[in-house]
């Protein structure tokens, strides 16, 4: 029994979260020296994340028989991850009215230090309408990838994917044979870096709890529960409701990829599983083609944590400041918020960055006022990242079944159980695997 528990990665990485978090408490001074270790895990992970994405876009669209084919994967996909990110925004909103977390904060705005986030804003600055257009165009070929800018990279993946599937057989046959075996090279390099994953996450959870502290929960408790509900919410009635109409239990599927989720949470970045979570979708009887397109695509465009998060800290810090928004102003919010969103892949402290870059266009609310939640940022950043790979996982499942590319027998027998009676509504799909 132990044996068998032990030869589990995720047990490991659930020690070392547990320990991690204890130093952090009793040893901070300690703790904080862990960060080189977290970052480095990071870091490796990122550094194979552009190759990956590149091969994985570039397969699925030349792979999936036809151009017209992969237009229409890709078209319904944007389509589903705007509904579901809107979803995710206007939730965030209607619960910010509803519990209205900031209420009897009063907050005096002449005391906040506009110095606290000045960084965060400045970053925010090439997140704007118009610049973050002109962000997904790269310099060169190559800058892309040295910078690692997951829109820019799946830019140039779908054109060279539409490029070689326009190609003569002969030509793109020898081609798509290289790629796929750069892509099992690369997802085997992937595995030798998951060894580390106890060691990254414990290193990364004992950084945070050492450098700002439980304590620094306490003030804003109910915002970081309100927030951690609304997600909770979001996650198993809307993307619940989802999974049940196409057919399948989003528990199983949440289960299923446990593995990645515990490595998201200690890391606060969904990017950390974003390859293991695309080879344990074809393991689960997912088309590669279809993983291939819609997991990269929903890192950009599927970001249903970060949507919550940036309008329910949007009110709270109006609130706080005893600002009065109206429902058009709150609107506005919600669709600046659709937009800048979409520049959060990629970037460290990426909710925050889009926070800052949403209320930089929406005057009504002091840009300082994000000052209030900085110190807790950190800490609510866990549900955001949790939320946006559990989005990208069930989109892919959604998509792979309307597109008729699922092994229903395979996603069955790998999460272990029946089929869910799809509701009259529609047809769809559903997961599984363990990463040993």
């Amino acid at each position: 029994m132990f044996k068998r528990a032990a030869s589990k990665l995720y047990n490991w990485v659930a020690v070392m979260i547990v320990l991690g978090a204890l130093l952090g408490h009793f040893y901070p001074a300690i703790a904080v020296k862990m960060q080189p270790a977290a970052d480095g895990f990071i870091n490796l992970i990122k550094m194979l994340i552009p190759p990956v994405i590149m091969c994985s876009v570039v397969l699925g669209i030349a792979g999936s028989g036809s151009i017209k084919k992969a237009g229409r994967v890709g078209g319904k996909a944007i389509l589903y991850f705007e509904i579901v990110s809107t979803l995710a925004l206007v939730i965030g909103l209607v619960m910010a009215n509803v519990f209205g977390p900031g209420r009897g904060f009063h907050a005096d705005p002449s005391k906040l230090d506009p110095k606290l986030v000045a960084n965060y804003v400045t970053q925010a600055q090439h997140l704007t309408i118009t610049d973050h257009l002109l962000k997904m165009i790269p310099k060169t070929l190559f800058s892309a990838f040295t910078e690692g800018d997951i829109l820019q990279v799946l830019l140039i993946s779908v054109l060279m994917g539409f490029s070689l599937a326009a190609l003569p057989d002969k030509v793109k046959d020898p081609v798509i044979a290289m790629l796929d075996n750069l892509s099992k090279m690369f997802f085997g390099v992937m595995k030798q870096i998951l060894y580390l994953a106890p060691l990254g996450a414990g290193a990364a959870i004992a950084y945070t709890i050492g450098k700002f502290g439980l304590k620094s929960l306490i003030p804003m408790a109910q915002l970081i529960f309100l927030f951690y509900a609304t997600c909770a919410v979001f996650i198993f009635v809307v993307l619940g409701l989802i999974a049940r109409l196409a057919g399948f239990n989003i528990f199983k599927v949440v289960s299923y990829i446990k593995s990645e989720l515990l490595l998201v949470m200690a890391t606060s970045s969904s990017e950390s599983a974003l390859i293991p979570l695309m080879d344990k979708m074809e393991k689960l009887g997912l088309s590669k083609s279809i993983v291939g397109l819609v997991i990269p695509t929903g890192y950009s465009f599927n970001l249903d944590g970060t949507n919550i998060y940036m309008t329910l800290a949007s009110l709270f810090i109006a609130q706080a400041l005893g600002i009065e928004l109206t429902l058009g102003q709150q609107l506005g919010i919600l669709v600046v918020a659709m937009i800048t969103s979409k520049g959060a892949a990629g970037v460290t402290g990426s909710g925050f960055i889009t926070l800052a870059a949403t209320l930089a266009v929406v005057p009504t609310i002091p840009v300082a006022g994000m000052a209030l939640i900085l110190g807790i940022d950190k800490f609510m950043s866990e549900a955001r990242a949790i939320t946006n790979h559990i989005g990208n996982c069930i989109a892919a499942v959604v998509m792979a079944s309307w597109e008729k590319e699922l092994d229903w027998d395979k996603f069955h027998a790998t999460l272990g159980g029946k089929a869910e009676a799809a509701l009259p509504v529609g047809e769809v799909p559903v997961l599984a695997n363990e990463m040993e």
